[in-house]
């Protein structure tokens, strides 16, 4: 197993002893901040003994993090620490992550360690169409391509044109890419007479993706699209942004660098741990953090642990794909529903494009999901015996998934309406009451 740091190489019972000892030492220092020395009341870390002491610690919100905005979670003065990044919340205080250098060098390190295990290499002329300015994804990525030893573009998001332009002229080898910008750049590639299979061409070999949840049949569609390898991403920027999780060649869960963080997967409303491979919600320690740790951080994010070992040799424990988030939950009928179980049906099935819109409505008093599915230009054919056909089979598919019977809208390709940002899947046209 070739490694980036030593830290991958750990065992079980060595990454016991590190996240023991930081878990230690990050309560001493939160204790130092005005929030935690409050809320921490009697807990000292001679109250840690073991990892499962960790329940011990309050539990922190991103309303916490609000309430304290903007110095409340500060460990040392202001005038220490080196950079911020924020919530992009357009109400009320943002959520704001301070770094010291020892922070920054830090977050470099573990994305340069996601960055190689991904089969990045020094020499690698890498491309980061990704937004900068407070959203981590960026800055996070660069600064872990630029320790790795490679040649780093700062393209950031948009401009398709200019994307392509750099990735052909440089001879880029890499990319970081959200998944809903990876479908609708490989349109573009198609629109501009670009066949991906020509590496001569088109080089890439490897994309990063992450920021949104995606399924697995999403990211294959990228690889087949694409002609490259897409590996999953996990990060928040509560935790630093993009290196919290990443996946090894194997494809088969993220691997936690746990000697940074301290995962724990909760039951949402119980908040009791669950069994490893049940789904239950995120909870996350930093234990390297300077400026401003944060404890038991709950992200409302919905994973699972993956059960038993991975083939690459790391036993950093595996987190599952974003399964959707706690407070996304659609309920329709009294049953739950969450985006990406309608994402995993769509995308298994050929005929179906590169774009989606779930719409909530109301029918009278009754809430009601319509579900608006672009159809591969070569599918959308005038004989609506044929139309017909799909949309029920699509209908059957989804009410066998999600247990109610949604309305199916088939539309032409490229006609719901793109973003070359996060995509939204959701529309809610219900109003109020």
């Amino acid at each position: 197993m070739e490694v980036f740091d030593r830290a991958e190489r750990l065992s079980r019972e060595e990454l016991d002893a590190v996240q023991l000892v930081r878990l230690r030492s990050a309560v001493e220092r939160a204790r130092r901040s005005p929030h935690y020395a409050r809320a921490l009341a009697g807990v000292t870390p001679d109250s840690i003994r073991t990892l499962a002491d960790v329940r011990r610690l309050p539990l922190t919100t991103k309303q916490d993090l609000r309430d304290n905005y903007p110095y409340g979670l500060l460990t040392e003065p202001v005038d220490r620490m080196v950079r911020l990044h924020a919530s992009s919340g357009t109400t009320g205080n943002p959520t704001v992550i301070f770094y010291t250098q020892n922070d920054v060098d830090t977050w470099a390190g573990l994305m340069a360690r996601c960055m190689h295990m991904a089969g990045v290499r020094p020499g690698d002329r890498f491309q980061n169409m990704s937004g900068y300015g407070l959203f981590t994804g960026g800055l996070g990525f660069h600064y872990g391509s630029e320790r790795l030893g490679c040649l780093t573009i700062p393209a950031g998001a948009g401009n398709t044109a200019r994307q392509i332009k750099l990735i052909t002229d440089m001879g880029v080898t890499v990319l970081h890419i959200i998944p809903s910008y990876a479908l609708y750049f490989a349109g573009a590639l198609e629109q501009m007479g670009i066949d991906p299979a020509d590496k001569a061409r088109w080089p890439v070999r490897v994309a990063m993706i992450g920021a949104e949840p995606h399924t697995e049949e999403v990211r294959r569609k990228i690889e087949e699209m694409l002609h490259l390898r897409a590996f999953n991403s996990y990060g928040l920027s509560e935790m630093n942004g993009p290196g919290v999780a990443f996946e090894c060649p194997h494809q088969c869960g993220m691997h936690v660098w746990e000697d940074a963080f301290l995962v724990e997967i909760v039951d949402p409303e119980t908040l009791e741990p669950v069994p490893d491979g049940e789904v239950g919600e995120i909870v996350m320690t930093t234990l390297t953090r300077e400026g401003m740790p944060i404890l038991r951080y709950r992200t409302r994010d919905l994973s699972r642990f993956v059960p038993g070992p991975c083939a690459c040799g790391r036993v950093h424990r595996r987190l599952d794909r974003i399964k959707g988030r706690a407070d996304d939950m659609i309920i329709i009928k009294g049953v739950n529903i969450y985006p990406m179980q309608i994402e995993q049906v769509l995308m298994a099935m050929p005929e179906v494009g590169e774009n989606y819109l779930i719409v909530l409505e109301k029918e009278g008093f009754i809430d009601q999901i319509r579900v608006k599915v672009e159809i591969r230009q070569e599918h959308f054919v005038e004989d609506m015996r044929v139309l017909s056909g799909l949309q029920k089979r699509i209908q059957t598919r989804l009410r066998d998934e999600l247990l109610v019977t949604p309305r199916v809208d088939l539309v032409q390709s490229d006609s719901l309406p793109k973003s070359q940002g996060k995509a939204q899947r959701v529309l809610d046209e219900r109003g109020e009451g």
